[in-house]
């Protein structure tokens, strides 16, 4: 089947797509790459892959183009599922013969409720769907179909198929940077702590960890670390040097790419004869030696999410990190010369006034690089999701506002929602007004003038979010 993939219109800079943790629009212009789409999309030949945010692209136009394919799977999430389902609502009126399915989180957590809010809904593919995707695309009906809740429309019911397994063999899978060569401008994503222009891609997928809110182990990937082979990476990354010879860093977006170590390490020597700049999400935990390989063979910057500076609030998200050895390892990194985005987020179970201001004292005194504050965000199928229902800690159901900025959806009996959520402009505000941050921002900014220019833009762009965060607060 004529098959398009679609990171649907949303709010105006909202990186809602099927690579962000956290859908919501950022404090600087944020997007990801559509990963979980370019996977499937690179096993179904002459398929499209069609990233409307980025590019700009308005609801008419993502209509258009739709309405001319015979499978359009549409990448949805909690924030945007009801605008979701309007698009899948008007896709129908203009050519009722399309088949329209739903992927990503949310769907895979309640795929009967999605099914039964969207009557013009096809079908809903759970957990990993690279594969069901492709059977689908390949003329496989429903009902021969693993991991997909599909409609019987001679029956009028809706029918939830047996799981897919998990891909254990990650090699089985193709690159997907010959898909974003493709069907992507790669000049139209930006993070705001990675160089311009980069490419982020997966080595693997699943994270040990047992962290009680983080999204996608506990709805899609899982808590094994299934990985693609040293050598499977060395050569996407060989090919991506040729598709893409502009970019700047490569960036390993796995839960925890360091989970595994000595991987990390053989792939890190691999990268080392290709001569790139490469980053990856990481624990607070690597040793200095594993630290020192990795540096050696290129590694720029390690993304780390401390989340909270109270050891009672990490125990009891499982974080699996004590705070003295986070320490430990700041100053490792700060040796090699390793740069580090430090993640935090307010209002976990146990927040209170006093855990907050610790936080913000310990970020200070870590002095990383660049941090980002998120809300606590119950999504379904987390335990996070599930504490915060039982202790009636969800008094706001919405997880962002019709801006797409971030709310505070769960409050407790001694810490409101609003202070948690006035919380992260004072953390920012005490972590970056101080002389060393500005310092350092300085100091990048004279060494590039593209550098500069784009420091300037996200300045610029941080004060006008917050403007409209406090406007929207006081409203």
């Amino acid at each position: 089947m004529k098959t398009l993939f679609l990171n649907p219109p949303s709010i105006e800079g909202f990186d809602g797509g099927a690579g962000s943790r956290y859908q919501a629009r950022r404090e600087v212009k944020s997007f990801w790459y559509p990963t979980w789409l370019a996977q499937p999309a690179a096993l179904v030949p002459e398929s499209r892959l069609l990233d409307a945010p980025p590019e700009g692209i308005q609801v008419d136009e993502a209509l258009s183009s739709a309405a001319g394919y015979e499978l359009v799977v549409i990448h949805t999430s909690t924030p945007t599922i009801s605008n979701d389902i309007r698009f899948v609502k008007q896709l129908k009126a203009r050519n009722p013969q399309v088949i329209a399915g739903f992927v990503g989180a949310h769907v895979a957590v309640l795929p009967e409720q999605t099914m039964n809010a969207c009557p013009e809904l096809d079908f809903v593919a759970g957990r990993e769907f690279d594969f069901t995707i492709k059977d689908i695309a390949e003329g496989a009906s429903f009902s021969e179909t693993q991991g997909i809740t599909y409609r019987d429309r001679e029956r009028n019911q809706v029918v939830r198929q047996p799981e897919r397994p998990l891909i254990m063999n990650m090699d089985d899978l193709p690159f997907v940077v010959n898909v974003y060569k493709r069907d992507l401008a790669i000049e139209n994503y930006y993070i705001g702590y990675l160089q311009h222009p980069y490419v982020s891609l997966y080595t693997g997928r699943g994270c040990y960890s047992r962290c009680i809110f983080c999204l996608w182990p506990q709805t899609i990937g899982g808590h094994t670390y299934r990985v693609r082979s040293p050598e499977h990476v060395y050569e996407e990354i060989k090919l991506a040097q040729k598709l893409f010879p502009n970019v700047k860093e490569y960036f390993f977006d796995d839960d925890t790419f360091t989970d595994n170590r000595p991987r990390a390490q053989e792939i890190a020597g691999k990268l080392k004869t290709l001569g790139v700049t490469w980053s990856c999400n990481a624990k607070a935990n690597v040793p200095y030696e594993t630290l020192k390989v990795m540096r050696e063979c290129g590694l720029r910057l390690l993304l780390v999410g401390f989340e909270s500076g109270n050891q009672d609030i990490l125990n009891g998200i499982r974080k699996g990190i004590r705070v003295d050895r986070a320490r430990e390892f700041v100053k490792n990194c700060k040796r090699l010369g390793i740069k580090i985005h430090g993640t935090f987020i307010l209002g976990l179970p146990g927040e209170t006034r006093q855990t907050m201001r610790e936080t913000m004292d310990y970020a200070q005194e870590l002095d990383i690089d660049t941090i980002q504050v998120s809300l606590a965000a119950p999504y379904p199928g987390t335990e996070l999701y599930a504490r915060a229902l039982q202790n009636g800690w969800l008094k706001h159901a919405e997880l962002i506002d019709e801006h797409g900025i971030q709310e505070a959806s769960i409050e407790y009996p001694d810490l409101s929602r609003e202070e948690i959520y006035q919380g992260v402009e004072e953390f920012y505000r005490r972590f970056y007004m101080r002389p060393a941050p500005i310092l350092r921002i300085l100091k990048d900014m004279s060494h590039d003038r593209a550098e500069a220019a784009r420091r300037l833009r996200e300045g610029y762009e941080f004060l006008k979010f917050f403007m409209e965060r406090r406007q929207l607060l006081s409203s």
